[in-house]
């Protein structure tokens, strides 16, 4: 079966440090662009972060640039979502997430930001950012 599993969250104090992973079991992983989401309480789910197959290419949304950083180490069938500089406002549930495959060739290599793009879907690891 084909599934992602989070972990890495916790609670920490804001300007401090967590680092994510998401395994992936069942496929193989570097074909796949995958993306990170999280969702707050009462908040709509919202992508956080993408990194293409091989790394060719990444996204970020402007609320986290230059504090987060996402990697990938397809050996080892994981992505990683290093997150400094924390702020409150990163509190959610964070989840990883594989692109779908489209019409469009090999479009599932690439990165996307909005939910439907993605189909399977990690259970999510807490992110807590609170003095």
């Amino acid at each position: 079966q084909q599934q992602l599993v989070e972990s890495g969250g916790g609670l920490e104090q804001p300007g401090r440090s967590l680092r994510l992973s998401c395994v992936a079991s069942g496929f193989t992983l570097r074909m796949f662009g995958i993306g990170w989401f999280r969702q707050g309480p009462g908040k709509e789910r919202e992508g956080v972060s993408c990194i293409a197959s091989a790394g060719i290419s990444d996204t970020y949304i402007d609320s986290v640039k230059g504090r987060f950083t996402i990697s990938r180490d397809d050996a080892k069938n994981t992505v990683y979502l290093e997150m400094n500089n924390l702020k409150p406002e990163d509190t959610g549930v964070y989840y990883c997430a594989r692109r779908r495959a489209t019409g469009v060739y090999m479009a599932h290599r690439f990165c996307a930001q909005d939910v439907g793009s993605y189909d399977i879907w990690g259970q999510g690891t807490q992110v807590t950012v609170s003095s």
